[in-house]
C-alpha cells in the first residue's frame, strides 16, 4: 500500500514543489479507445485531502440531494490503521476531518464524518465515511457536486484520470487489463484496474477516484503498486491468474473496481450488506 503518505516524503523529494495543482500528462495513444475518447474537463472539484491520503465526496445513482454525503478512500486509509484480512469495519463512530477542493484544487470547506460507514482491505480496498453534512448541503454553499460511482465494470483500454486530492494532482493514463487476484503482504484483492505506466502514482494518492474520461464517472479507488520489483510483499503487489501463476510487474500501479459498491447503497445512502447483488465482504 505504498499509496498512502508513507514514501510520501521520498515523492516530495521527485516532485519538488506541490502547493500548486499539476496534471501529469499520460499516455498520448495507449489504446484505439483511448484516441477516440473526447475527454470531459477532469478537475479537481468533489475530491478531498485527508491527513494521510486521498478521497472524494460519492454518490451512487440512486442517491438523493437529502442523504447524507460520503466521501469513499482506502481501507488501508482509515485512522484506526489497516484493518487486518477478513476483518470489516461498519457503523464505527468517527469525527474525521476533509479538506473539500474545487475545480482549480482550493480548498473550500472543511468537511466532517459522523462515522465509519464501511471499510475492508479484503477483497478490495476502500473506506466510505458518512458526513454530517447532505449533497444539498455542500453544493448549496459550496457549489460543490458528488462525482457519481459508475454501476458498470470498466473496460480495457478506458482512458482514465486518477485524481489526487492529497498531491493536487492528476494523472492521466489507461486502463491497461485487470488482474484476477492481486497479492501484496498479508492481502488479496480481486478484479484489480492494472494502469498504463504514465500512472505513476506515488505515497499520498490512496484513496484518488479513477475516472472514466469519457463519462466523468468513478470506475475505480487508486490504492497501490509495485515499487521495487519483489514478488507479493509489502509495497510489491504481484498479480496471479486464475492457474496460480504469478507475474510481477515493477513500477506498474493499480486500483479496486467500485461498481460492486453501488449495489450496497440503500435508502438514505446506507450501507446494506444484505441487499441484491452486494458483493461487498460482511463482517
Amino acid at each position: 500500500m505504498k499509496k498512502s503518505l508513507v514514501g510520501a516524503l521520498f515523492g516530495v523529494l521527485l516532485l519538488g514543489a506541490t502547493a500548486a495543482p499539476a496534471t501529469a500528462l499520460g499516455d498520448t495513444a495507449t489504446s484505439q479507445h483511448a484516441a477516440k475518447v473526447k475527454p470531459r474537463a477532469v478537475s479537481f472539484a468533489g475530491t478531498v485531502a485527508l491527513s494521510n491520503c486521498s478521497g472524494s465526496v460519492v454518490r451512487v445513482p440512486n442517491s438523493q440531494p437529502t442523504d447524507p454525503a460520503l466521501v469513499m478512500s482506502n481501507g488501508h486509509c482509515l485512522e484506526s490503521g489497516f484493518p487486518g484480512p477478513g476483518e470489516v469495519v461498519v457503523d464505527q463512530p468517527s469525527t474525521r476531518s476533509f479538506s473539500l477542493l474545487n475545480s482549480s484544487g482550493s480548498k473550500v470547506a472543511t468537511l466532517r464524518a459522523s462515522k465509519v460507514a464501511y471499510g475492508t482491505m479484503t477483497d478490495t480496498d476502500v473506506s466510505l465515511y458518512e458526513l454530517t453534512s447532505t449533497y444539498q448541503q455542500i453544493e448549496s454553499s459550496y457549489g460543490i457536486k458528488a462525482l457519481e460511482l459508475s454501476a458498470d465494470h470498466p473496460t480495457q483500454g478506458t482512458a482514465i484520470s486518477v485524481v489526487s486530492g492529497y498531491w493536487k494532482k492528476i494523472y492521466n493514463c489507461s486502463i491497461d487489463g485487470f488482474a484476477y487476484r492481486l497479492k501484496e503482504g498479508e492481502w488479496t484483492w480481486k478484479d484489480s484496474v492494472r494502469y498504463t505506466s504514465a500512472c505513476d502514482t506515488i505515497g499520498g494518492t490512496s484513496g484518488s477516484p479513477v475516472l472514466d474520461q469519457a463519462t466523468g464517472k468513478v470506475v475505480a479507488v487508486n490504492n497501490t503498486g509495485n515499487e521495487s520489483g519483489e514478488e507479493c510483499t509489502d509495497n510489491n503487489p504481484c498479480e496471479v491468474d486464475e492457474n496460480g501463476q504469478v507475474t510481477v510487474r515493477q513500477g506498474i500501479n493499480y486500483a479496486q473496481q467500485t461498481y460492486g459498491i453501488v449495489p450496497c447503497v440503500g435508502t438514505g445512502n446506507k450501507i446494506d450488506l444484505s441487499a441484491p447483488g452486494c458483493a461487498l465482504p460482511k463482517p
